[in-house]
């Protein structure tokens, strides 16, 4: 959790590589994951680097290696997962995957031409089959008709003789596709006015497209015609709308013998598919095992060849000089990954590290863990937080469940809330290996810790509010006791409870006491006391938020501010909305004690917030008879006083620190001319000295190099800012009273008028209704109060860290630490994919 409190500290580093162990060296470093590498050739055009080559190879590689997964999974081979992550092939390697990726790609574009044209001619060879048998039916009716009344019925009484010299009818047979058989019988029609005598029947199966392997439905026809002219325009006609023509014998026995020659031909050919078919099989089934590794090592050299080109070549073209971030822990790790790559190419001369001093920003890197990566997610959304800055996450940790759970406080559906995120944390390893497209089932599972703490504490505070699915449980026991008899409980319909004689002075173990339950007042109780946790909780979560800012002030050496600007924002924040807190603990404090001298008076406690308005308009009311208008003497006089010192921290937060900012720089801005030193000497020595690079430092964003003019209007607008939000800051905490008191409510509306239908009947009928009930009020229960209300409770929490919280000390003005690592690559093109 140390590394938790803020970014690690980074390291600019230089690195110099020999251009022999360069590969090697950034293979190592990927592997390890911790350098963010800087373009030394920004202006260089993407096509004018140096190992512009080698991407170029390793794009063509990855070309061949998505037509061989693509024809894997044509044929639906299944393709193992890879167990060990395997290492960038070395140089060597590279040409032996390159050839053997090229022959791979060769042999199944041969097996694949061979299947296709195999495919081709078993697809014609079934179409001329069933064109033989399809048309024996048509030329048996051609011989029971005659051919004298067919030769009627296709030419005109006035060109019978000639028609009758000129011999039998012609005929064209053939397939086409079944749904261009509409537009292919009108164009016969209209060519041969109507002179073409056209048979079909469709095919029961389907057939199978040699190219693409879908299905398709095709019609068989015969033609009968008259002339060499009309079969000419057949034929084209046929040509144009992509019907296959096949022979057919005229006499019956040819017929027979052709059809048992092509049903021996698809025999042998079905053979040879067959054969090919297998083989096919058994070369993708040994390429898929290779597949996963092939694609890996591939992606990882052009990931490599890529950040190779962000270096730039010394000048005597023998050293490669390349630019990193480095967080400062892992600086022996890429030192061991340096002479590990050195010695894997078998270099003489070793590569070295050499760390450099800049002014410029470093990047955020914060190290977290399955569990603190969801909530450092959190933070992140809203903005990265600024190099060395207090990192919010640690603490959000435990306030980003706690007030989730003071407005979704229910033991019931925390516990649901809960065994899901269990579930999710418990199965997380094979969950996390099913690689899923469902954007929403990601997010669940990323954030699956903070839904368990979630749930766990929905558990804790539902205990507190003693609520259960909208009812209480008696647990302990009540504190109250009924001091009627049966016959006044019987005649009243409602009765009135007087702590004074109805209370034993001992509270409830835990919670709030279940007597509470049955009370026609209850809703009242619970808008005050949640009401005022909600305050309370607001108050000490935004003072914490302002004393982190202290954390940040001492580190990034700005002193000064804990005085001129933190002193008087704690004091305006505490002497006004503590102070009501201190005025709701002392009111349960001091009109909670019955005694004899001070007897209990209904309606005669101040209330708050008349008090708290009172006082800061410096007025005050009229107390009722027999009451007080403060809660303790001297109560007017003190408010007062903080409100006035309240007031008096205002012109400190707006002037303070520009005023000190001018101060301090018209002191530096001072010649020093003491001693006699020559000024062309003195800035002689200025000039050498500003020429030496200065350390990484942490960016404090505090305007201290600015005009004073503009400290001084962003310092009104901070202080504006502040003083406002503490108000609406304060009363935007009153969320968690509205929501908790909605979603009790909605728990209670729903239990009595779903769940509680099927508990009023009794018997078989009861038991049906019950069963009905019982589905619709889970089904609700599930939808609307845990995922809903889940939700709302969710985003309300984060608006409450990120405005009202994190604005008290959070600038979020860094970017995130993005390093080398073929990890997240490889995880990034998986997504992508």
């Amino acid at each position: 959790m140390g590394a938790m409190f803020r970014s690690e500290e980074m390291a600019l580093c230089q690195l110099f590589i020999q251009p022999e162990a360069a590969y090697t060296s950034v293979s190592e470093l990927g592997e390890a994951g911790s350098v963010q590498f800087r373009d030394l050739n920004p202006d260089v055009n993407a096509f004018q680097r140096k190992f512009v080559n080698e991407v170029r190879r390793c794009d063509e590689m990855e070309r061949k290696l998505r037509y061989i997964e693509a024809e894997v999974h044509k044929d639906k081979v299944h393709v193992p997962a890879v167990k060990d992550m395997p290492r960038a092939p070395n140089p060597r390697e590279i040409i032996d995957l390159e050839a053997h990726l090229e022959k791979t790609e060769n042999e199944i574009l041969e097996l694949s031409h061979n299947a296709i044209n195999l495919k081709q001619n078993y697809l014609e060879l079934t179409e001329l089959k069933h064109v033989l048998e399809k048309t024996e039916a048509f030329f048996m009716a051609q011989e029971e008709i005659g051919m004298d009344s067919l030769t009627k019925s296709l030419i005109s009484d006035e060109m019978g003789q000639q028609a009758a010299t000129r011999g039998r009818l012609g005929f064209v047979a053939g397939v086409v596709q079944r749904e261009r058989v509409p537009a292919f019988e009108r164009m016969l029609w209209r060519i041969s006015r109507g002179n073409v005598f056209l048979r079909r029947a469709e095919l029961d199966k389907p057939l199978e497209d040699p190219t693409s392997g879908n299905e398709i439905y095709k019609t068989v026809f015969v033609a009968f015609f008259q002339g060499e002219q009309l079969k000419s325009r057949i034929k084209k006609v046929c040509t144009g709308f992509h019907a296959s023509l096949y022979p057919c014998p005229p006499s019956n026995a040819e017929r027979q013998d052709m059809v048992k020659g092509v049903r021996t031909r698809l025999e042998d050919l079905n053979m040879v598919l067959n054969q090919t078919r297998d083989h096919r099989q058994r070369v993708l089934v040994s390429v898929a095992k290779e597949l996963q590794c092939w694609s890996i090592m591939v992606r990882k050299m052009k990931a490599i060849y890529h950040t190779l080109n962000l270096f730039n070549m010394d000048v005597t073209k023998k050293c490669l000089i390349g630019e990193c971030w480095v967080p400062t822990a892992d600086l022996p790790n890429v030192q061991k990954a340096l002479a590990d790559g050195s010695n894997a190419c078998g270099s003489s001369i070793p590569s070295f590290l050499n760390c450099i001093e800049t002014d410029e920003v470093p990047p955020t890197f914060n190290r977290t863990n399955r569990f603190t990566r969801g909530f450092q997610n959190l933070i992140d959304s809203y903005g990265v937080a600024s190099y060395r800055e207090c990192n919010p996450a640690l603490y959000t940790i435990i306030t980003f469940p706690f007030l989730f759970a003071v407005m979704f406080g229910d033991l019931g559906h925390g516990m649901i809330m809960a065994m899901f995120g269990a579930w999710m944390v418990i199965k997380e390893v094979s969950l996390g290996a099913k690689k899923s497209n469902n954007e929403i089932w990601n997010i669940f599972f990323a954030g699956r810790y903070i839904i368990l703490l979630m749930g766990l504490f929905s558990m804790y505070t539902g205990l507190v509010y003693n609520d259960i699915f909208s009812k209480s449980m008696n647990i302990f026991g009540t504190s109250w006791f009924i001091p009627y008899d049966n016959e006044t409980l019987e005649h009243n319909a409602a009765m009135t409870l007087d702590p004074r004689d109805s209370y034993t002075n001992v509270p409830y173990f835990i919670g709030i006491d279940p007597i509470w339950q049955t009370a026609d007042n209850k809703i009242i109780f619970l808008n005050s006391y949640k009401m005022k946790l909600s305050i309370i909780f607001g108050v000490v979560h935004m003072i914490f938020g302002v004393c982190m800012s202290v954390v940040n002030y001492n580190f990034f050496k700005r002193r000064y501010s804990i005085i001129l600007e933190f002193l008087p924002q704690v004091i305006f924040l505490c002497l006004l909305f503590l102070y009501m807190v201190f005025m709701m603990f002392y009111k349960w404090v001091a009109y909670s004690t019955f005694s004899e001298d001070q007897a209990y008076t209904q309606g005669c406690a101040p209330s708050v917030l008349i008090l708290f308005i009172n006082m800061m308009l410096f007025s005050s009311n009229e107390p009722e008879p027999g009451c007080k208008e403060f809660m303790f003497e001297g109560q007017g006089q003190l408010q007062r006083v903080f409100v006035l010192v309240a007031l008096a921290c205002i012109p400190v937060m707006l002037l303070g620190k520009p005023l000190y900012l001018l101060a301090t720089k018209k002191k530096d801005d001072k010649p020093e001319q003491a001693n006699g030193n020559v000024p062309g000497i003195e800035l002689q020595e200025q000039t050498d000295i500003s020429a030496t690079p200065k350390p990484a430092k942490a960016e404090s964003h505090d305007h201290e190099d600015e005009a004073f003019s503009e400290v001084m209007i962003h310092q009104a607008i901070h202080t504006i800012e502040y003083v406002l939000s503490t108000i609406s800051h304060t009363a935007s905490y009153l969320r968690l009273w509205a929501l908790s008191l909605a979603h009790a409510e909605l728990s209670e509306v729903l239990w009595n008028m779903v769940l509680a239908m099927g508990l009023k009947t009794e018997g078989y009928v009861g038991a049906i209704k019950l069963y009905v009930a019982f589905c619709f009020w889970a089904l609700f229960t599930l939808a609307i109060l845990v995922m809903m209300e889940g939700l709302s409770a969710f985003l309300h929490t984060l608006r409450l860290h990120w405005v009202e919280f994190m604005s008290k000390f959070y600038a979020g003005l860094g970017y995130i630490f993005q390093p080398f690592c073929f990890k997240t690559i490889l995880e990034q093109e998986d997504n992508e994919e």
